[in-house]
């Protein structure tokens, strides 16, 4: 830049001096015509002499203005190479008023600019980025050329492995459905959905692959997991009360027209048909009872009222209340004993609670002719248990068996009346209490059902726990 600009002004000087001996042969060439040849001599080394002394003057002008142009150049260049590099809060110093320092005033104001609109810029990507991790959804935006240029913290999350930056979409997510639906939108520019279930274990997820407009795509996955779940237990259930209520009807059904196409029936024809007709009624009864009692159970706006009871209290009450269920089974209910412990409990939701245990106990541990009931205290909650001596119950059934119309054996269940929804109903109730049920069996050895109720941390006076069992036991 120096050697350039000396240059410059360098040949500016010499097209002066040029320019002054043109000048000065003019002015000679007119002397030299009333001048004789002495004084023409001495002008002539005058001339000479006064064009090296304007040669020696002009050179360090020129080195100095060259100078002085090429640092305050050299510092715009710098300038320019810090914003290329990013930094956008580099400014040039102003230290004349002259055309570079317009120059340099335009430049500072420039940069000032870009500063404001680069930090504009990355407060929206902020937010948007912080807008797209709050997001249940998982987003993934990919490369025209099917590489990863970016994904939120929930994409993160379901694919297990880190998705970096820049690496292949294929070699971070390996769902078929997943990758098929990106290529459609990459290659094709079309919007692609498709669904999912092999990229997380046991979770479906619905794929929406979109086209950017600079190139790309963008793949949104939505957990549907939960709303597949709902819909296959809705279908799962309208399919088991069909089938439950179409039994007892198709059986009244057939009986009633036998009844009815016969011009002469048998008094103790009719009577057997009756009973059966009975039968089926009072089972679709039960049903529409317990689906109505379920329904309660389950809905949002269904609560408790927990009242301190003393455990063995509501231990000998459900045994004295629910006796009459196995007088004529053969069977014998009796207490396992239980502390004297003070829990949190709705009398007529634990009356509903034992009587449904009893009951499963009664149909399937007939055998054992015996069923106990009793309690045991823990930590901070209490623990009640109904044993029966019956068959017991395969592992592989434990966990299922409190699903709505869920049964071990199918036929034993319907020959003995069972809805399949008492088990259900015994898990919210013991629920809403804030407790926890489960079941315990060996085969061969009965079954057992366990579950909890928190402890009153101030127990009552001994007046007001002695008066709530024969109140409970009235209400029952």
């Amino acid at each position: 830049m120096i050697p350039k600009i000396f240059s410059r002004l360098l040949g500016l000087c010499v097209l002066l001096l040029v320019f002054h001996t043109v000048v000065m042969e003019l002015i000679l060439r007119r002397l030299v015509e009333h001048t004789d040849r002495g004084s023409l001599r001495t002008l002539g080394g005058e001339m000479l002499w006064s064009g090296l002394i304007a040669l020696c003057v002009a050179l360090p002008v020129a080195a100095w203005i060259a100078f002085g142009v090429s640092a305050r150049l050299r510092r715009v260049i710098d300038f320019a190479r810090r914003i290329a590099d990013g930094d956008l809060s580099a400014r040039l110093a102003i230290e004349k008023r002259d055309e570079i320092s317009t120059m340099e005033n335009a430049l500072n104001q420039t940069a000032e600019r870009l500063g404001e609109s680069f930090a504009e810029i990355e407060n929206r990507r902020q937010e948007l980025a912080a807008m797209l991790d709050s997001m249940q959804e998982a987003v993934i935006a990919i490369t025209p050329g099917g590489f990863v240029r970016w994904s939120n913290t929930v994409m993160q999350r379901i694919a297990g492995t880190p998705i970096r930056a820049g690496r292949p979409l294929v070699h971070s997510l390996r769902d078929p459905d997943v990758l098929e639906c990106v290529r459609g939108a990459l290659e094709k520019g079309e919007v692609r959905n498709g669904r999912a279930s092999s990229l997380a274990p046991g979770r479906i997820f619905e794929i929406n692959a979109a086209p950017l407009p600079s190139g790309g795509a963008l793949a949104v996955l939505h957990d549907v997991t939960g709303i597949e779940a709902a819909e296959r237990s809705r279908r799962d259930f309208i399919a088991n009360v069909s089938h439950e209520l179409r039994t007892p009807l198709t059986s009244i059904q057939g009986y009633v027209e036998t009844l009815a196409e016969d011009p002469n029936p048998n008094s103790a024809t009719t009577r057997e048909f009756l009973g059966i007709i009975l039968k089926n009624a009072t089972r679709m009864n039960r049903l529409t009872e317990d689906l109505l009692a379920l329904a309660s159970v389950e809905s949002p706006d269904y609560h408790v009222t927990r009242l301190p009871m003393r455990s063995n209290a509501l231990v000998s009450d459900a045994i004295e209340s629910l006796g009459g269920m196995v007088v004529d089974s053969g069977v014998e209910l009796e207490s396992a004993g239980s502390p004297d412990t003070v829990v949190l409990a709705d009398p007529d939701a634990m009356n509903q609670v034992f009587g449904n245990l009893i009951e499963n106990a009664l149909k399937y541990g007939k055998s054992g002719k015996r069923i106990r009931v009793g309690a045991r205290k823990l930590d901070a909650e209490v623990e009640f248990s109904v044993q029966d001596f019956g068959p017991g119950i395969p592992f592989d059934h434990l966990e299922r068996i409190f699903e709505r119309f869920y049964r071990v054996d199918k036929a034993r269940s319907r020959e003995s009346g069972g809805t399949g929804l008492g088990l259900a109903i015994v898990k919210h109730i013991v629920q809403a209490h804030g407790g926890r049920i489960w079941a315990e069996s060996e085969l061969g050895s009965g079954a057992t059902f366990r579950f909890t109720l928190p402890a009153t941390p101030e127990p009552p006076t001994h007046h007001e726990l002695d008066d709530q069992p024969a109140a409970a036991h009235s209400e029952s």
